[in-house]
């Protein structure tokens, strides 16, 4: 659907199809102070056009592992009185460019050692006995030691510095504790889980 220049406002059905968001999720957003809207005199929803942008910044954002509670402070930044402008968007920005750049670390090192000893404690990898003899690295703490990277302004691996929620890794990844055929390929426990 194409949105033409001079539509300034879009019912919910239009929003929906333009940003490829269903109805109900644009009313859950709405409930929880993401986007907003006006009501007509028969109680329809208005939103103003720059609404797009913000739910697709939200789906987006969303995709990435970044919680609604954290989207909804960024979004909170933005005027509401006026239509955010380039500069508002920048600054949003640069507000989160020291954790997307530790969520893309973090990715990055998820992909590239994944098939090595990660510190998780399993030692179920022939180089987990060499990089982790008898769970050395457990003595630093809890999780895939060598996986872990520390966001800049925390010294742990909290929900709101980790890339994805332990539930979503853990079903991506397969049940925990289930063999393979190729034991190089056989992983136990919770090392699958970035956190």
């Amino acid at each position: 659907m194409r949105v033409g220049e001079g539509v300034h406002e879009l019912t919910i059905g239009q929003l929906a199809e333009r940003s490829g968001v269903a109805v109900s999720a644009l009313r859950f957003y709405e409930s929880k102070g993401l986007i907003r809207s006006r009501r007509t005199s028969g109680n329809q929803r208005r939103y103003p056009r720059d609404t797009l942008r913000r739910v697709a910044f939200i789906r987006v954002s969303q995709r990435v592992g970044i919680p609604l509670s954290t989207i909804r402070e960024a979004l909170a930044n933005l005027p509401d009185e006026r239509t955010p402008t380039r500069r508002d968007w920048r600054h949003l920005s640069e507000s989160w460019r020291s954790e997307l750049d530790s969520r893309i670390e973090q990715l990055v090192r998820l992909r590239d050692t994944l098939t090595e000893c990660i510190g998780c404690g399993c030692l179920s990898l022939g180089p987990c006995k060499l990089v982790n003899p008898g769970d050395q690295l457990g003595g630093d703490g809890a999780g895939p030691r060598t996986l872990l990277i520390e966001s800049p302004d925390k010294a742990d691996c909290s929900p709101s510095a980790c890339a994805a929620e332990p539930d979503a890794v853990e079903k991506a990844a397969g049940k925990a504790g289930e063999r393979t055929a190729d034991p190089a390929d056989e992983v136990q426990g919770a090392c699958g889980v970035a956190r």
